[in-house]
């Protein structure tokens, strides 16, 4: 790794951390396996003991790991629905930036984080990551005038789940999301414009 030049010790030592997080998920992504101090230090250019700097052990090396991914995935999803038109076009954003970093391998990566990370500090970060994930959602859908948004939101992530599936099966991920799109962009579109029936409900079974 190239000498890093930094204005200050807290920039290069900064810079350094990210450099050692790139080497531990460059390390998972291609074996699958949790990356070690030793093969992180040596992807990243540096003596074992001066990752100790950074990091205090293999399993605090594992927590940074989960915390740089769940909020990098929930950053650029939010920033392509800020990007949006509309509330309906930034659910169709929604879905189809969870698509791309599907396709690029973000999701693959983050389940193999939870099959070997602490399960407690997983368990918790993957719910404050769907969290995170689902509020611009939500609050999309209420924009569109969807009544139960949360409910909604819920759906339209099951979509997204079945669609992230395929792509990760060795689906096109193009054709996942014009599927995807066939289905949300009618919904999207008419969301709210049609109040609420006041006929009778039919009672089955």
């Amino acid at each position: 790794m190239p000498r890093i030049q930094a204005a200050t010790l807290a920039e290069h030592r900064a810079a350094q951390h990210r450099a050692l997080l790139d080497a531990a998920r460059a390390i998972l992504a291609e074996t699958g396996r949790p990356p070690t101090l030793s093969g992180v230090a040596a992807r990243g250019g540096l003596a074992r003991p001066s990752v100790y700097q950074y990091f205090r052990s293999a399993e605090d090396l594992l927590v940074a790991m989960v915390e740089d991914v769940f909020p990098r995935w929930s950053a650029r999803v939010a920033k392509a629905m800020d990007a949006a038109a509309g509330p309906g076009e930034r659910v169709l954003a929604y879905a189809r930036t969870n698509f791309e970093l599907v396709a690029e391998g973000e999701h693959a990566l983050a389940t193999a984080l939870a099959e070997i990370a602490p399960s407690d500090t997983v368990a918790e970060k993957t719910r404050a990551m769907h969290g995170q994930l689902l509020e611009p959602l939500v609050e999309a859908l209420r924009d569109l005038g969807v009544g139960d948004a949360s409910s909604t939101a819920e759906m339209v992530n099951a979509v997204v789940h079945a669609g992230s599936r395929m792509i990760e099966a060795g689906a096109d991920p193009e054709n996942v999301w014009e599927c995807a799109r066939a289905l949300l962009e009618p919904f999207a579109r008419d969301a709210g414009r049609t109040p609420p029936s006041t006929a009778p409900r039919t009672r089955i079974g």
